[in-house]
């Protein structure tokens, strides 16, 4: 079918929006996909769909913010079909009560389990049978959010996101010389579900003008497909309708 044949691929987050769309494109490639969600019957549809398009796919229902159960799909997935290939930590949130005079610590300890220390349980629960078998293609969604900080996104979701930076360029300098190459996907606004979580959801038409789902799963595809001596650190993708340059995103009616 593609570049990754016999490649295993774990994504967490595959329920909807980009974990959906880079799930179908590795697919598309190839790969065997294992989708992790905290919803089965989401994750059940994104499966369906790729063997209904001729692909490979499986579920494994998963909460990233647990450790245990993380470790025990990695090791199964491992002892059952021989290792995982490619992993994509891509399960975040946002709160709607975001600003700094809104958020609450609950709020803001939640974003960041799910955010950073739910990226980390996956990372650790792959990188050793990567290590052992000199290879892994790590892919970690950031945002827009993890290099530029905004009224928008709010101080848990881009303290998170910067911390998401920061770990996947620390896992290439010491993971490289294993053969392992970690990619943060940095996107701008993507018409996703997590959109409708604002304090003041966007509207249909810019929606329509932003980055959707399938353009970062044919990221996520280029990526995963590089030749095994490359390693792509960052990728910083944005709409050419970009809002952060304009000034025209909103929080709460208020613009920016």
């Amino acid at each position: 079918m593609g570049l990754l044949n016999g490649k295993i691929a774990w994504v967490t987050g595959a329920g909807g929006g980009i974990g959906e769309a880079s799930a179908k494109a590795l697919a598309a490639s190839g790969a065997h996909v294992v989708l992790s969600g905290r919803r089965q019957e989401e994750i059940a549809r994104v499966a369906a769909n790729i063997t209904a398009a001729g692909g490979a796919a499986e579920t494994a229902q998963l909460d990233v913010v647990d450790a245990e159960a993380t470790q025990a799909i990695a090791d199964d997935l491992t002892a059952r079909l021989g290792g995982i290939d490619i992993f994509m930590a891509n399960a975040g949130i946002n709160v709607p009560n975001r600003a700094v005079a809104a958020v609450t610590a609950s709020d803001f300890a939640r974003v960041v389990d799910i955010n950073l220390n739910g990226v980390m349980n996956g990372v650790l629960a792959v990188l050793p049978q990567m290590r052992a078998r000199g290879s892994g293609t790590l892919i970690l969604t950031s945002s827009w959010a993890g290099r530029h900080p905004s009224k928008l996104t709010g101080p848990a979701y881009s303290a998170s996101k910067h911390a998401v930076v920061a770990l996947s360029h620390s896992i290439n300098q010491d993971e490289g010389v294993n053969g392992i190459r970690c990619t943060a996907l940095m996107p701008g606004e993507v018409a996703t579900p997590i959109m409708q979580s604002r304090p003041k959801p966007p509207s249909a038409e810019d929606l329509a003008k932003m980055l959707q789902a399938d353009d970062l799963g044919a990221m996520v595809r280029y990526i995963a497909e590089a030749p095994p001596h490359v390693c792509i650190n960052e990728v910083l993708i944005s709409p050419t309708w970009n809002r952060s340059f304009t000034g025209v995103a909103e929080l709460g009616g208020i613009k920016l």
